[in-house]
């Protein structure tokens, strides 16, 4: 029997990248899977077939994570047209760059909206739904860890703050038996970071493994919190990036 048979999962962002191999994971291994986007309907539609196509149910909601009455409705609406939740995956996010000097208010609040408001209100939403034993699992950046380069103090301080947030929601859930932790990616070869880019070589330096991961590689490592092996894992951080941060 597959680990997650049975289950419900909203991964927010998943149209794409990192969050569509998540959804496509949690699939795999059993579970129904809503998926959220902002833009991208159609490929957020391919998703939704990719997980049909293995025989499970799954539906897109059109939301903006910098809204914060969009994230409450699309956890809601998941729940309503799943019949439920058990698993949800904070992923949504975007990659603000600039110097101190350079970086706008506006780019900061609609940075700090989507990386810690928004999971900050889908947790909220999500335990009217979640039962006990459930699974909230949050995706922040190695680069919350270390900033190596320069123009990355904003991404690195909403990266960061999913830490606090992660410990908070693990102890005040902790009764419940739900889990709360933080995978932090490193360069994972997506289209919008890719391992044959014109930035790769400066990431590559860095990493012991010598290679970028593959969005499935973050995947495997949230199913596994989301499974029976996660059980008794909450309010830490785990850090996949090819011991960049070693």
């Amino acid at each position: 029997m597959s680990t997650l048979t049975g289950k419900i999962a909203l991964v927010t962002g998943g149209s794409r990248g990192i969050g569509a191999a998540i959804a496509t994971r949690l699939a795999e291994d059993g579970a129904d899977v809503a998926i959220t986007y902002e833009r991208a309907r159609d490929r957020a539609g391919k998703v939704v077939a990719e997980i049909e196509g293995m025989g499970r149910r799954a539906v897109a909601i059109q939301a903006d994570s910098a809204d914060a009455d969009a994230v409450r409705a699309a956890v809601d609406q998941a729940a309503a047209e799943l019949g439920g939740l058990d698993i949800l995956v904070n992923n949504a996010g975007i990659f603000p760059t600039g110097t101190i000097e350079e970086l706008t208010v506006e780019t900061i609040d609609r940075t700090l909206a989507i990386h810690v408001r928004a999971v900050f209100v889908a947790a909220q939403a999500a335990v009217r739904h979640l039962p006990d034993g459930g699974r909230i699992v949050s995706i922040g950046s190695d680069l919350a860890e270390r900033a190596p380069w320069p123009g990355l103090s904003l991404y690195a301080a909403s990266k960061s703050a999913l830490t606090g947030l992660t410990k908070g929601l693990a102890r005040d859930l902790g009764a419940r038996g739900i889990t709360a932790n933080v995978v932090h990616p490193g360069s994972t070869d997506t289209e919008m970071n890719p391992a044959a880019g014109s930035h790769a070589a400066d990431q590559l330096a860095g990493i012991a493994l010598g290679h970028f991961a593959e969005a499935s590689d973050i995947a495997a490592t949230v199913a596994h919190l989301a499974g029976e092996g996660g059980r008794y894992i909450t309010g830490t951080s785990i850090t996949v990036d090819g011991g960049f941060t070693s």
